[in-house]
């Protein structure tokens, strides 16, 4: 039997009010997350850097808080270049919809890392 799952549901202007009165700094790092994950990045061009490891670590902590919201998860494996290695955990795994979260939130949220070319999902 093929489990059926809602789309990833984001925080309401609501819902970030109340984070944002216990904890300001949770509550602007996820607005800032859902707003990356509704926009496509640029296409990055030419050779990059390798990108900073600690905000490549908070974007995937920001994207958790999404997932998080049904049910599933993410681990930050790696980095390798530019590419971002990661683990859909959770509900997440074995979802039908896992790939269209991983390519339509994590991915854009990743990209918004400078120097972040990619993100591949390690099973």
């Amino acid at each position: 039997m093929e489990s059926k799952r809602a789309p990833i549901r984001f925080y309401t202007d609501e819902e970030l009010d109340a984070i944002e009165q216990t904890d300001p700094d949770r509550a602007y790092r996820i607005a800032r997350a859902q707003a990356l994950a509704t926009h496509a990045p640029a296409t990055p061009s030419g050779d990059l850097a390798p990108p900073d490891p600690e905000r490549v670590r908070q974007a995937v902590e920001d994207v958790r808080h999404i997932l998080n919201r049904d049910g599933g998860d993410i681990k930050l494996v790696g980095i390798d270049g530019n590419i971002v290695q990661v683990r859909m955990k959770g509900a997440c795994v074995g979802c039908p919809n896992s790939v269209l979260d991983l390519r339509n939130v994590v991915e854009k949220v990743l990209l918004g890392v400078q120097g972040v070319c990619g993100v591949v999902n390690l099973y």
